[in-house]
């Protein structure tokens, strides 16, 4: 009899905290739509400023990927919006070191100018600087520093890709 109880109790305490998460207004971000009106979105190959090959073919796969997971990519005929941009920059500095010439670990910035174009060519929506960095470690023999770096730069274009696409769809 005592632990039926305390069942009650449980699951009355369990009730109470979903209601409580309920009525205080959280969602997940980007949950929402997409400025004036736009369902679907084309996103065309992002032009490369930096020195960094195929970077971004990275960046516009990852753009897509964040768009057609959420349901809102379409081909450019059939697209409310057009999202554009540019790798802006990248840049990689040391962040620790093991002697005055041997570094541990580095860093990739990279820095993104977009903007969402409706059909008549009307700038919807910008941002100029997006950035992020990744750190990475520096291996001992080059191309495993070369295989972490791509792999920090991949990361970084993963978060980049779904920090605008949140950006895009927050309902204020």
């Amino acid at each position: 009899m005592f632990f039926k109880g305390k069942k009650i109790w449980i699951i009355f305490a369990i009730l109470w905290f979903l209601a409580f998460l309920s009525a205080c207004g959280y969602r997940f971000a980007g949950g929402g739509s997409l400025p004036s009106g736009i369902k679907s979105v084309c996103v065309t190959i992002l032009t490369n400023r930096t020195s960094e090959t195929g970077v971004e073919n990275t960046f516009t796969n990852d753009l897509i990927y964040e768009f057609t997971r959420n349901g809102r990519i379409a081909s450019i005929d059939k697209a409310d919006a057009l999202l554009s941009g540019v790798v802006k920059s990248m840049s990689i500095e040391t962040i620790s070191r093991s002697g005055a010439h041997t570094s541990i670990e580095r860093r990739v910035t990279i820095t993104l100018d977009l903007k969402l174009t409706d059909n008549d060519g009307r700038i919807i929506w910008s941002a100029k600087g997006i950035s992020g960095n990744e750190a990475y470690v520096v291996a001992s023999d080059k191309l495993s520093t070369e295989q972490n770096r791509r792999n920090a730069i991949s990361t970084l274009s993963e978060r980049l890709a779904e920090k605008v696409y949140n950006s895009l769809t927050e309902d204020f």
